[in-house]
């Protein structure tokens, strides 16, 4: 058995997390973003992962991809300042429905994933090499 798919699905699994890292990081950055409307306020957004088929038998393969980038369904929060600048007429600012505690979990387990998969590489690395010393 080859020990090659194993770093592919390694792979994968970093990219996936490189990208809900980002995702986090874009949610966070608009935490304070403000809006005078719910349709214009920043709403939180999620990477859908999918496991990667194979093509022939329509078995998993292997590894991870990003299938969507969804935003959260939940309603902006509404919050009643009738002198800020960018109020409503009815004096209403919306915030995101951005959830900063869920964000920093999220983003710590991200980044365990992550680094759980370089372990997983160099531990494959180091069982290749050894293989390789075998046969000298």
């Amino acid at each position: 058995m080859s020990m090659f798919p194993t770093l592919d699905i390694s792979a994968t699994g970093m990219h996936v997390q490189t990208v809900r890292l980002n995702t986090i990081a874009s949610n966070m950055a608009n935490v304070d973003s403000i809006s005078s409307n719910s349709d214009e306020t920043y709403r939180s957004k999620q990477p859908v992962f999918k496991t990667i088929m194979n093509e022939e038998t329509g078995r998993p393969q292997g590894g991870v991809m990003i299938d969507d980038i969804v935003e959260s369904e939940a309603p902006a929060i509404m919050e009643y300042s009738p002198n800020h600048p960018m109020a409503n007429e009815d004096g209403y600012i919306y915030r995101p429905n951005v959830n900063v505690v869920e964000e920093m979990a999220n983003m710590m387990d991200a980044s365990r994933t992550y680094e759980t998969n370089i372990e997983v590489m160099n531990t494959t690395k180091q069982l290749l090499l050894k293989t390789i010393q075998l046969g000298q």
